[in-house]
């Protein structure tokens, strides 16, 4: 019996890797990580709304966050940058190319269907795990996000809590390096000290390699000063965007509330949101992922073929 467990999660585990490997790893280089959205709209097979005529333009080196209100289209707009949908032609490059037809080498994306595999759930040890996604080849990069994420090698990854499994998916999906990094809402099971850490190391992978990210949050602790960009979403649609210096002129005339001055100007927008599309009725303006175990609708489709 146990030589058969054994052999399941083995199977389970090469899955599991070739998944990781097909949606984070393709065959063309990102030579420079720049991110450009050009008129992007995006209608969904139903014929639905998702976007509304996005532009974007993210340097190298940047780290952008995507906020706006559940619903307002940050994970439809992270699957179309990430390649994962086909957008309209000539509407989005990454590093001068399409990723979708190209496939892009170091392009990451991790959302809900990564973080709910259920392979993080069963029997394993976590070197088990790390290895089969590349932790071997990576050895430097490995040890290091162990460190940062405070990861034990000795735990099991059926008998961890959800915040220890995160870590461990969060390593998982880091240890190769990336170029580009597309987060949707992933650390919401870190706690404050373990947050901390994993920005600032991120903030450390753009600085040393110049990587670029992008990160959909509705979670603003440890961000004062980490962001190079915002970008504000509303049903489907970029209301504002640019360097972190456009909105310092903003910030510095909001009163001290206990808030950080980024999470006042979050505050704000969120607030006209809401006063803008008024009381939820039942009819969306845009479609949207339906929420899955209370995390949040991201994820919900795999790529095109």
């Amino acid at each position: 019996m146990a030589s058969g467990r054994s052999g399941r999660h083995r199977r389970e585990i090469e899955l599991f890797r070739l998944y990781l490997v097909k949606d984070t790893s393709h065959n063309g280089h990102v030579v420079q990580p720049d991110i450009n959205v050009n008129h992007l709209s995006y209608k969904f097979p139903d014929g639905s709304t998702g976007l509304s005529n996005i532009n974007l333009d993210l340097p190298a080196g940047s780290r952008t966050l995507l906020i706006g209100a559940n619903g307002a289209g940050k994970t439809t707009l992270l699957r179309l940058l990430s390649g994962k949908r086909l957008a309209p032609a000539e509407t989005i490059s990454i590093g001068g190319v399409d990723p979708f037809s190209a496939g892009l080498e170091g392009v990451t994306y991790l959302g809900l269907e990564w973080v709910l595999n259920p392979i993080v759930r069963t029997d394993i040890a976590v070197p088990i795990l790390l290895d089969s996604v590349g932790g071997s080849f990576y050895p430097e990069r490995r040890d290091e996000l162990v460190r940062i994420l405070d990861i034990d090698l000795r735990w099991r990854m059926h008998a961890v809590s959800d915040g220890e499994r995160r870590r461990v998916q969060l390593a998982m999906g880091l240890i190769r390096p990336w170029d580009v990094l597309l987060l949707d809402e992933i650390t919401v099971d870190l706690d404050l000290l373990s947050r901390s850490n994993f920005l600032y190391w991120l903030r450390a992978e753009t600085e040393r390699r110049g990587a670029t990210i992008v990160y959909a949050t509705h979670i603003l602790d440890n961000l004062v000063g980490w962001p190079t960009h915002l970008a504000h979403m509303h049903l489907g649609k970029v209301k504002e965007w640019g360097p972190m210096a456009k909105f310092d002129a903003v910030t510095d005339s909001y009163n001290n509330t206990g808030n950080s001055k980024l999470g006042e100007l979050v505050l704000k927008w969120l607030k006209d949101d809401l006063r803008e599309r008024g009381p939820r009725n039942g009819t969306a303006e845009v479609k949207t992922y339906e929420s899955h175990e209370g995390k949040g609708g991201y994820g919900q489709e795999t790529k095109d073929d």
